[in-house]
């Protein structure tokens, strides 16, 4: 672990200088890069300049042990140092577990209803509510790009863009299916309904991570539709864009967020890079490990992830154990998520951890 460390404070003080070379300022995608990962780094380093303050605090503890006088007053020090440089040991390993490359990029947001009918529409709704809270108390911003309204206020089908630092890792635990369980509106029995709807997160597409022919894509332009005011509807700023129209590899993205035709069509492009893009990390991933898909909600994962039960006032997130499974839901749908969130990454480190320990054993045997 020390000489990965080494290398990891070594990179840091090499990202430290670039960020004062003006040539480094004058890339703003450079800077950005070279900030993102002082930002990752910072911790690690943090928890290492005070392990050294604390080896070098104990050595001088544990030379006052001679003294008489001080050696009470020592071997406290002594216990609290080694105490608390074990749990910079415990951090620094969790800190050198792999991360998710994807975690500080922009997502795109897709929210479709499932079974349940108009019910489920309305779901999608609450969701898309749910998640612009939560967004927003994590200091990110959420733009609805196209929505397909359907009855009774609710949506069919709602795809978003949610931008800012370390979007992905805010909302990658969202991806599969929800299920719901309340008393719809409609319900003059009083019987609880159960309906579902499907969410996928996509981490927005760096410019040279997929290649976009783009005589392989239609770009269609027509008037928007639905709620955005007066303005919107006058002019035909709505942009479809079609991949591969007609073949097994169709993608369509539509995208009628603002009045500018032109920035319509740059983030239908943007967003039918970042589904090209998931397409092949899934097809990867499939080859890799078969047993198991990288993109939540495509149709081929049924599997819930978390029940919104309205009667009992309570969600679970069927991945967890423990205290950590249940929530009160009238928290949670007003956007407090970050205990839910907090619960899954802890989960995924100490599996994680498990399997490094694993490797280990195997490799000392």
């Amino acid at each position: 672990m020390s000489s990965r460390l080494d290398e990891l404070a070594s990179e840091f003080g090499l990202v430290e200088r670039s960020l004062g070379d003006p040539a480094a300022l004058a890339d703003s995608r450079e800077y950005a890069r070279l900030t993102r990962r002082h930002r990752e780094l910072l911790p690690l380093v943090t928890l290492l300049r005070e392990r050294d303050a604390l080896a070098a605090d104990l050595a001088g503890a544990r030379e006052l042990l001679a003294d008489s006088d001080m050696r009470e007053l020592a071997a406290g020090e002594v216990t609290a140092i080694t105490a608390r440089l074990s749990e910079i040991e415990a951090e620094l390993e969790v800190l050198l577990l792999p991360t998710d490359p994807d975690d500080a990029k922009n997502v795109i947001l897709e929210l479709r209803a499932g079974a349940g009918g108009a019910e489920a529409g309305l779901f999608v709704t609450d969701l898309l509510r749910l998640y612009t809270r939560y967004a927003e108390g994590a200091g990110l911003k959420v733009s609805v790009l196209d929505a397909n309204e359907s009855d009774l206020g609710g949506a069919s089908k709602v795809v978003a863009e949610v931008s800012g630092e370390f979007a992905f890792r805010a909302l990658k635990w969202e991806r599969g299916v929800h299920r719901v369980q309340r008393v719809p509106a409609t319900e003059s029995q009083g019987r609880i309904h159960t309906s579902t709807a499907t969410v996928a997160v996509l981490p927005e597409a760096e410019p040279d991570e997929v290649h976009l022919n783009l005589a392989e894509v239609r770009i269609d332009v027509y008037r928007s539709q639905g709620a955005g005011g007066q303005g919107v509807n006058t002019t035909d700023s709505a942009v479809r864009a079609v991949y591969r129209a007609g073949t097994p590899d169709e993608i369509v993205v539509i995208c009628q967020d603002g009045r500018s035709q032109i920035k319509n069509r740059e983030k239908a492009l943007q967003v039918l890079a970042s589904r090209l893009a998931e397409r092949e990390r899934a097809a990867r991933d499939a080859q890799e490990r078969s047993e198991r898909a990288s993109q939540v909600g495509s149709g081929d994962r049924s599997e819930k992830i978390r029940t919104y039960n309205y009667p009992q006032n309570r969600v679970t997130d069927h991945r967890l154990e423990g205290d950590d499974k249940n929530h009160p839901l009238d928290s949670v749908m007003s956007g407090a998520l970050s205990p839910i969130v907090a619960a899954l990454a802890r989960a995924e480190r100490e599996r994680q951890l498990i399997a490094v320990s694993r490797e280990g054993q195997d490799g000392a045997a």
